[in-house]
């Protein structure tokens, strides 16, 4: 009789040996979901207007900004005499992109005030909850789905399902591999 409850005592108190969750955790944040990336679902357009008109569907567009990375070298002049030399590259081209995202009538106060939750519950959001797309639910949005390879404060379908704010739709899992 004491013999089982010493071995369930043994074994809670090894679980008890875990790390805590601390901000390491929160610090990794959604980049370590199964290595899922929002990056699959922009979309590059040439030609103006969302690339499709499903009803039902309400896309986002912005623009990225270019990347540039500036570059300094000690250059030998002479034999013995150094020059600094700094150049700048552009890495990446600004582009246009688009994306799915929640539609305007799904923004109510309430989906608002749930996306701030969802985020200040990972430790990205640490504002009042206002209801409102305000800066800091922008910059929060930003920081969630940058690392997830979107990096832009208007919120996607995408990160809107992984934070459990959205569904899919029955569309969306019809034309899943398309």
């Amino acid at each position: 009789m004491i013999r089982p409850f010493l071995i369930g005592l043994s074994a809670l108190a090894l679980t008890a040996c875990a790390p805590p969750a601390g901000p390491r955790d929160v610090e990794a944040g959604p980049k370590d979901i199964d290595g899922y990336s929002l990056a699959s679902e922009i979309v590059h357009r040439s030609q103006p207007g969302p690339p499709s008109t499903v009803p039902g569907q309400c896309w986002t567009h912005t623009t990225l900004p270019a990347v540039i990375e500036t570059v300094s070298e000690h250059v030998e002049t002479a034999p013995g005499v150094f020059r600094s030399v700094t150049d700048q590259r552009i890495v990446q081209n600004s582009r246009d992109i688009w994306f799915r995202s929640p539609c305007p009538a799904t923004m109510t106060a309430d989906f608002i005030a749930s996306l701030q939750r969802a985020l200040k519950a990972r430790g990205l959001y640490n504002a009042p909850l206002t209801g409102e797309m305000d800066g800091p639910t922008r910059r929060a949005v930003r920081r969630y789905q940058a690392p997830l390879g979107l990096d832009t404060d208007k919120l996607s379908l995408g990160a809107a399902r992984e934070l459990g704010l959205a569904t899919y739709s029955l569309w969306d899992l019809r034309h899943q591999d398309d």
